[in-house]
């Protein structure tokens, strides 16, 4: 007879850990999803390598959902981009 998950066996069940950057509101209109598909097909073809013009697209998409409240507004740098501005700072740059 095996006891597998008696109580007393020693089994501890860890705490789930939340997010880094806690929960977020899902897209339910889809205003970003152009974006999003354009990224996934920009990885697809380079083959899952995140070459510059994938990054690109990605901070497209973040800077979608930050103008739509989708995400908290943050600079790319803090986002793992390494540059200190936002994709809408590079914009208005140029």
């Amino acid at each position: 007879m095996s006891t597998f998950g008696a109580p007393g066996t020693g089994v501890k069940i860890g705490k789930p850990n939340p997010p880094a950057r806690g929960s977020f509101p899902l897209d339910h209109d889809a205003e970003c999803q152009p974006l999003m598909k354009e990224y996934l097909k920009c990885l697809k073809s380079a083959r899952g390598v995140n070459s510059p013009e994938c990054r690109e697209l990605s901070k497209g998409y973040l800077n979608c959902r930050m103008e739509r409240g989708l995400m908290a507004p943050d600079e790319m740098k803090n986002l793992g981009y390494g540059e200190g501005q936002t994709v809408s700072d590079q914009k208005e740059e140029k």
